[in-house]
């Protein structure tokens, strides 16, 4: 007996199609492997970023807020740990490439000239910069409470 005697072919279409799509949302939703780890570096290991506060004013339009801009400075293979940030945070790559993960997105690469958005307390798995030899560098725009810090809130696992 033959499968398509039984089932006619748009359904085993369908059906394959369903379970790959099932797969692929799967992925999407499993943190990825951060570079520490796949190369069996301990993330420990990896060189640090360096932040330089630009910036920190109040925001006249909305009372109680303040926007501060850092440059993030990411040297090769520097990583950052899961983490949030108190407020929201615009991020955008001015030169190299970043690798970033915010819990439930898949990780995504960034180069010069495009950047991501981070809601206020949202768990951002980790970024960082996959080159070996080439730095990367971030401009980061937090809109926060009054108070100029701090900006990073470490998860502790």
């Amino acid at each position: 007996m033959q499968i398509d005697s039984v089932l006619p072919r748009p359904a085993i279409a369908l059906g394959l199609l369903a379970a790959a799509g099932v797969l692929a949302w799967q992925l999407a939703l499993t943190p990825q492997v951060h570079l520490a780890s796949a190369s069996g570096e301990d993330a420990r290991a990896c060189p640090a970023t360096t932040q330089t506060q630009l910036s920190c004013e109040p925001l006249a339009n909305a009372p109680g807020k303040v926007l501060t801009t850092l440059l993030v400075d990411f040297p090769p293979r520097a990583y950052t740990p899961a983490h949030r940030h108190p407020g929201a945070v615009s991020a955008f790559v001015v030169r190299g490439r970043v690798r970033s993960q915010m819990q439930g997105l898949p990780a995504q690469d960034y180069r010069a000239g495009q950047g991501w958005f981070e809601p206020p307390g949202e768990l951002h798995l980790f970024a960082e910069n996959p080159s070996a030899s080439e730095p990367a560098q971030l401009l980061a725009t937090f809109v926060t409470d009054e108070g100029c810090g701090p900006l990073l809130i470490p998860e502790d696992h």
